[in-house]
């Protein structure tokens, strides 16, 4: 079984304590109705090699421990065990010299976004859908108090739990994860800073997705949104068919000005397109430690300009705002 213990601590201590009412029961339904792999992957975690990093970096690669601080036994052993836990979508991450070279390169939109971050120092901040929890140490890294990410994938957890299992304490303490999605939130108004990256097409109702992003930031805080869009003014939205890119659970694609004007619609302030970036066969790829398809199959294999639908290939733009 999954302890949450430790987080839930945290949680009370927190200024999001009134969380504690919904997010409780969800964690008991989560232990109650476990992944078909969760115990397989538990068993990963508990086997481990109980390591001890002196130096840790969370910069573009995440770094905990150098190649020296581990024996290649160790390597081997953490190479072994964390391989059970593809396929790896967040990263790049190094612990002890193992390069988990992941599917995607999750720095490279860390440095489209942090320009135009308010300043992260002392803030509580959330990641919804945070993956394997790369950007929230990428968050700390920029100065964050507290980071907390939600997301309902259980092998996420798994993968966060690995690598904060391998951070020193005083780097895991300010790190959570909660495996829950953000429609049973309340109302918190508490976090100084909302990153949603890689979430929004995926919502059958954006803009009460967008609503309830709002509803957890303080007044005078910001979003962070970064999302696929299309090419277009503000009326321009495209609902693609069953399959995007080889997606079946993307629902609506509007272009920057059109979410531009859903946000400020919700009351959202200072609304800025920061950043407007077509993805590359480079920036999202397959690897040794994610197997499957990835973007060079769901290009038309004629015109990487379009999805293997036929659609336009992504496109994706960081948008910030204040409440």
């Amino acid at each position: 079984m999954v302890d949450f213990s430790k987080e839930l601590r945290a949680l009370v201590q927190s200024p999001h304590s009134q969380w504690l009412d919904t997010l409780a029961p969800q964690l008991t339904a989560f232990k109650n109705t476990p992944h078909g792999n969760l115990k397989r992957w538990q068993r990963v975690l508990t086997q481990l090699p109980n390591l001890t990093a002196k130096h840790v970096k969370l910069s573009d690669t995440v770094q905990i421990g150098e190649a020296d601080e581990a024996s290649d036994a160790d390597r081997a052993r953490l190479t072994g065990l964390l391989q059970q836990l593809q396929p790896w979508r967040k990263g790049p991450f190094d612990l002890f010299g193992v390069f988990i070279d992941t599917e995607w390169r999750s720095d490279w939109k860390w440095q489209r976004v942090a320009p135009h971050l308010d300043d992260l120092s002392g803030r509580q901040v959330l990641d919804v859908g945070c993956g394997s929890g790369y950007h929230l140490w990428r968050m700390l890294e920029a100065g964050a108090e507290q980071v907390w990410g939600i997301d309902p994938g259980e092998l996420f957890l798994m993968q966060f739990r690995a690598i904060s299992q391998l951070m020193p304490l005083s780097w895991q303490q300010r790190a959570h994860f909660f495996p829950v999605g953000i429609e049973h939130m309340p109302e918190l108004k508490s976090f100084d800073t909302v990153f949603s990256m890689g979430v929004l097409y995926h919502r059958r109702s954006p803009v009460e997705f967008l609503q309830q992003l709002k509803s957890l930031i303080r007044p005078g805080g910001q979003l962070v949104l970064e999302t696929i869009v299309v090419e277009g003014d503000e009326t321009t939205v495209m609902m693609p068919g069953e399959r995007y890119a080889q997606m079946r659970n993307v629902w609506f694609l509007p272009s920057a000005s059109a979410l531009s004007v859903w946000l400020e619609r919700l009351g959202f302030k200072d609304i800025s397109v920061v950043d407007h970036n077509t993805t590359s066969i480079d920036e999202q790829r397959r690897t040794d430690w994610m197997t499957g398809e990835s973007l060079a199959d769901f290009l038309d294999p004629n015109d990487t300009n379009k999805t293997i639908e036929g659609y336009q290939a992504p496109i994706r733009a960081v948008i910030t705002a204040r409440v």
